[in-house]
């Protein structure tokens, strides 16, 4: 038997501490999405979330662990690109400039997330009206900005490519571009804060907002085609369009080359090429690829959706279901300052240099080109 003292000092602990973790328990009782809520954070939520039942606390904490370990990701990430690609002198280049911008925009991503974990820890809807506006501003912000910032990075990769020995973007030319971003992104995230065109609701959980794309009214069905347009559509086609430019241009080069080199019978015109490299097409080929698919990965998922909650069959669009889309954007802002940053290697070279307990193997400029000097001086004796 337990002893009467264990259990009275058991029951205290459970009086005393057990309120605290009554919304991460799961409870036999049905519920609503949206029940108990009053007020303007009741006339925030779209009638079509009523009809459904609230996930269980287990699928609650679920995100709010997964969210945890994005925002630690994205911000460390991201948070060292945006402090060594600012703080050395030979990475603030023009070129670079974009690659900063881009991980400024995934680190304020991420910097919101509190307010998800914390709606999740609560079961809901817990941190109210303003925090919901705040949430889905930083997420237009950041997501158009990811998106223009991407076909920005586009351009200016095709630019140099293709045009090596003039198509370099100038330092001018680069900032204008940031400063496009920032103004193209600002009419479609501040219309809906201000509700002149559109508004940000709660979605899915109730615990994340975004754009309203539910209400079936031509006024916002002509938003949510306009936003769909601007903030994916044309940015999806200057991404395609420009590597796409890149590759077959990559392409006609290399078969250039291997044309003149069966003219004059030898097997290459590369100088000191290691055959156990990859080619310069499939990797140029990869990392185009690669970009376009971190992009379509990311917003596709929100573009359709949207589509679907404006103009399809809305009974597609369950609370779980939404909630897809916004794991998606989340880790790609994770896997962004590894795709154009850390695979860099004069960045590479940089962590090295100050964070030497990361064990990051990248040979300096200074040991490559002492190599390649070493090298060609022995051919030559």
């Amino acid at each position: 038997m337990i002893p009467t003292q264990e259990m009275d000092n058991s029951s205290d602990f459970y009086n005393m501490y057990g309120a605290y973790f009554a919304p991460l328990r799961s409870s036999e009782e049905v519920h609503m999405l949206g029940e108990g809520l009053t007020g303007e954070d009741l006339a925030m939520i779209h009638e079509h979330w009523f009809k459904y039942q609230a996930p269980p606390a287990a699928a609650h904490t679920a995100l709010a662990l997964l969210y945890c370990f994005f925002t630690a990701a994205a911000l460390i990430g991201n948070g060292m690109v945006i402090f060594i690609f600012s703080t050395t002198k030979s990475l603030r280049t023009p070129s670079n400039l974009l690659i900063l911008q881009l991980a400024v925009f995934d680190f304020i991503m991420m910097a919101k997330a509190p307010i998800f974990i914390y709606n999740s820890a609560m079961r809901g809807f817990a941190a109210g009206a303003l925090a919901c506006q705040l949430f889905a501003l930083v997420g237009s912000y950041s997501g158009i900005g990811q998106a223009w910032t991407n076909a920005c990075i586009a351009y200016d990769r095709h630019s140099t490519i293709t045009r090596p020995l003039d198509g370099r973007l100038s330092q001018g030319k680069v900032i204008l571009m940031m400063l496009f971003v920032w103004i193209i992104a600002t009419p479609w995230s501040l219309m809906p804060l201000f509700r002149v065109w559109g508004r940000f609701v709660p979605e899915g959980f109730l615990t994340s907002c975004s754009f309203d794309y539910l209400t079936n009214t031509f006024d916002n069905q002509l938003f949510v085609g306009c936003i769909f347009f601007c903030s994916y559509a044309l940015p999806m086609a200057f991404i395609l369009y420009f590597y796409s430019g890149i590759v077959s241009q990559v392409f006609a080069h290399e078969a250039a080359l291997r044309e003149q080199a069966k003219k004059m019978n030898v097997e290459s015109l590369r100088s000191n090429q290691n055959a156990a490299a990859e080619s310069a097409e499939i990797r140029i080929a990869k990392a185009a690829l690669t970009v376009c698919f971190l992009f379509i990965a990311s917003w596709t998922p929100y573009g359709v959706m949207s589509l679907i909650g404006a103009y399809g069959d809305q009974e597609l669009l369950t609370p779980g279901v939404t909630m897809i889309p916004a794991i998606a954007c989340k880790m790609v802002a994770c896997i962004d300052p590894w795709v154009y940053a850390i695979s860099h290697p004069k960045y590479r070279q940089e962590l090295q240099k100050r964070m030497p307990w990361l064990q990051i193997d990248e040979p300096s400029d200074n040991a490559s080109t002492n190599t390649n000097n070493t090298t060609n001086s022995a051919a030559t004796a």
